[in-house]
């Protein structure tokens, strides 16, 4: 049954909307393809973010004026369907190229990435790649990585910080008094404080109390020569 002429407009102007944001297109052909064949592709295609119609080559020429996808639907011969994306190609060629192994009733014609066409082999090349996604995942490890090692080394080198200022701090290199060392706070005991005081006379030249004289000292031997010698005269 033809299309009124107000019909074509109408489908023209709901494609042309779609492809107007779409930067990928893959266009093929099929042939005895039921109903339910045709159903279960047009899943596939939602499934993978795309949108997929058959079309009448004129009004997808039409429809595709101005649009990144529109090389590709000029001069299409024949019966041609048109799946169509504004995200991933990689993912829309990887679920065609999926369902097309196992449903020969459906082949390619080309394809179109951002503005490019490519050729059925292209599209299968397409097909291998990596996905956006996962592209992605490996673009974050890749940043994430030199990252989590920096940290690291600001970590330590925090820490390595916060020892040489505690340091700085009890030598009292900051111009307040210096932090008692362990030493003088061991000192403040009865015990440390008698020790502190032997070695004060000791260094005076005292005897420390308590301690027995010396025996054949210097100066009672002096003593003793200067009272039992005569003096000579």
């Amino acid at each position: 049954m033809a299309l009124t002429k107000a019909k074509k407009n109408a489908k023209v102007a709901m494609m042309a909307s779609e492809l107007e944001t779409s930067t990928s297109a893959i266009i093929g052909t099929f042939k005895g393809m039921t109903a339910s064949k045709d159903f279960e592709l047009r899943k596939v295609v939602r499934a993978a973010g795309g949108k997929y119609h058959v079309v009448k080559n004129k009004l997808a020429a039409k429809s595709a004026e101005g649009t990144k996808v529109e090389a590709a639907l000029q001069g299409l011969k024949g019966v041609s369907s048109v799946a169509y994306t504004s995200g991933d190609p990689v993912a829309l060629a990887k679920a065609l190229s999926t369902w097309v192994k196992d449903n020969a009733e459906f082949t390619f014609k080309l394809g179109i990435v951002d503005g490019k066409v490519i050729t059925v082999q292209e599209i299968q090349s397409l097909a291998t790649l990596p996905g956006k996604e996962e592209l992605f995942s490996k673009l974050l490890f890749l940043i994430q990585s030199p990252a989590q090692r920096l940290a690291t080394v600001i970590n330590a080198t925090g820490r390595n910080l916060a020892v040489v200022v505690n340091m700085a701090a009890e030598q009292g290199k900051f111009g307040g008094p210096a932090a008692a060392p362990v030493a003088e706070v061991v000192a403040e005991t009865p015990a440390a404080e008698a020790a502190a005081a032997h070695v004060e006379e000791s260094a005076a030249g005292e005897q420390p109390s308590g301690a027995a004289e010396p025996e054949n000292g210097t100066a009672s031997q002096a003593g003793e020569a200067a009272t039992t010698e005569p003096a000579e005269g």
